[in-house]
């Protein structure tokens, strides 16, 4: 008896998987499954079905011209690819999309994109039944009819722009497709290329942060990138006939980023503002790929905050914070709504081995741009009073479990516009003042409450030539903290003051000391191989004056 059942079990979990498999293989050719059942299959993309595209360009000269096409159809997206720099014409990529239950025999679906002069029919080696269609501007569109095309994971579900000869894709699962489109713009205008993802949205990778089994952990702080969309143009470049007197300001930026990042090997990148050249990048996205791009490919983790120049070109922090949350290897938060500004927050960098206690905490604050009253107090921003507020509750908050971690625990911070005390006369300097110090009229007391709260360094960036340190003193000369600067590194920002070179900022923590030890690179010249102006800024877990020389 007992046999019997086992064998009819046995039976009908046979027979269930086998009518299981047809019906799966029978659907995906013939969809014999209801629509409300089929959208739980794994291999179904959720969502709005591309079924077309179509590009259009449009100019003053001919009335008869439209950019706009039937908004019930088709989706514009809203971005001219003439970049808005063409005076007289635009262009605009539409995608026609349809929720899958709603598609009818007659649609088909769009299973992949290129681009360029020749028909690519004529030399097609897919092996497919479907036809490249052409779609102006040297856009190429391969369409199916199968039922089963919305379940290949290599359709097209997602489609983008970004500009640029230097234009590179950081998310994953997306790639450029074909050469650029072509479009009736100027010269001036940066190319367009046509980006595709395939398939699902893919997972990212989030890194935890951990110090080394040798107790060290580096942070490479890249202050005023100043990426443009399109190469970008050197300013104040030396030496004046570098490359024969041909600089393109981003990828000599990023080629030095990379050389630095292979030697000095950081665990993570601050990315301290201005990342981003408001007046040259009409397109943001593209500017920012390329850094991300140079991230992920080295598996670096890196945090992001904003400063002055970065949401004046088509982005605001908050799409930007958005879009940079998504990449691969971005710890960057938006921090809580009810706070001032975009990028209020920190990361914890856990103990050495396998412990799950906090050994550095990380402080990221956003320092807004412009003062917003210039006629009592000029310059630029401060941190706002519940920023303040926030940042003393966390760090409060955070003392208990940090007392958990029976070694020294190190609380730094970063943020773009420096600090008022940075302006003081009576600081410890240890090298590197060229310009007067851009800090803002109007002191806020963030200094203080951070020295309160026992962090004891903060670096900013923003005034691209100045590169010192500065020690703050608390009464009766108790050291208070460091205050730094980054320098600049991007070739796209201003570095007139007297022959700077670029440079990035490096912070080594010795966690079995408790000690960090601070220096600079070069971008060019004798000293491009050496750490310079180096620094013990922090021992034993408090700040230490500078040691002569």
């Amino acid at each position: 008896m007992t046999r019997r059942i086992v064998r009819t079990i046995i039976q009908v979990a046979t027979a269930a998987l086998l009518t299981s498999v047809v019906i799966f293989f029978l659907d995906r050719n013939f969809r014999v499954l209801p629509t409300a059942i089929h959208g739980y299959l794994p291999t179904h993309h959720e969502g709005l079905i591309i079924t077309d595209l179509t590009i259009t360009e449009c100019t003053t000269y001919n009335i008869f011209s439209t950019c706009k096409l039937d908004p019930n159809i088709w989706y514009r997206v809203e971005k001219d690819l003439h970049l808005g720099l063409s005076t007289f014409s635009s262009a605009y990529l539409h995608i026609r999309r349809k929720r899958e239950e709603d598609l009818t025999s007659e649609d088909k679906v769009v299973v992949d994109l290129t681009v360029g002069r020749i028909d690519p029919n004529t030399n097609d080696k897919s092996k497919t039944h479907e036809l490249w269609e052409n779609r102006n501007a040297g856009l190429w569109v391969k369409r199916s009819s199968k039922r089963s095309a919305t379940d290949s994971k290599t359709s097209v579900t997602a489609v983008d722009i970004l500009f640029g000869d230097d234009a590179v894709e950081a998310r994953p699962g997306w790639a450029i497709t074909g050469t650029p489109l072509l479009l009736a713009a100027s010269s001036s205008v940066p190319p367009a290329h046509i980006t595709i993802r395939r398939g699902p949205e893919h997972a990212v990778t989030k890194p935890k942060l951990r110090v080394g089994d040798n107790g060290r952990f580096k942070i490479m702080q890249l202050a005023d990138l100043h990426l443009s969309t399109g190469v970008g143009h050197c300013r104040d470049s030396l030496p004046e006939d570098w490359n024969g007197g041909k600089c393109e300001a981003d990828p000599r930026t990023l080629d030095f980023v990379t050389k630095m990042i292979e030697e000095e090997k950081p665990n993570l990148i601050v990315l301290s503002g201005d990342q981003v050249n408001g007046d040259t990048a009409p397109d943001t996205p593209s500017a920012i790929f390329k850094y991300a791009q140079v991230l992920i490919k080295h598996k670096i983790p890196y945090v992001t905050i904003f400063g002055n120049h970065d949401d004046e070109g088509t982005m605001s922090r908050g799409a930007q914070m958005e879009l940079i949350e998504t990449l691969p290897y971005s710890l960057s938060r938006a921090g809580p709504e009810n706070i001032d500004g975009i990028g209020n927050y920190y990361v914890e960098v856990l103990a050495k081995g396998s412990s799950g206690h906090s050994a550095i905490t990380v402080y990221l604050l956003d320092t807004h741009s412009y003062s917003p009253n210039e006629r009592k107090y000029p310059g630029y921003d401060w941190i706002k009073k519940n920023q303040i507020e926030w940042f003393k509750s966390t760090a409060q908050g955070l003392k208990k479990k940090h007392k958990e971690y029976t070694h020294v625990h190190l609380d730094v911070a970063f943020i773009h516009i420096p600090l008022f005390e940075y302006r003081d006369p009576n600081n410890s300097m240890w090298k590197g003042w060229t310009e007067p110090s851009t800090a803002p009229t109007f002191n806020s007391g963030f200094h203080d409450a951070m020295v309160e709260e026992g962090v004891v360094m903060v670096s900013c960036g923003h005034d691209h030539v100045n590169e010192y340190c500065a020690l703050s003193y608390k009464e009766e000369q108790n050291p208070g903290m460091w205050m730094c600067y980054g320098g600049a590194t991007g070739f796209g920002g201003y570095a007139g003051y007297g022959g700077y070179h670029r440079k990035i900022r490096i912070f080594d923590f010795d966690m079995n000391e408790g000690r960090i030890t601070t220096w600079k690179r070069v971008e060019w010249g004798d000293d491009k191989d050496k750490r310079l102006e180096e620094l013990i800024m922090v021992d034993a877990g408090h700040p230490i004056p500078p040691m002569e020389e």
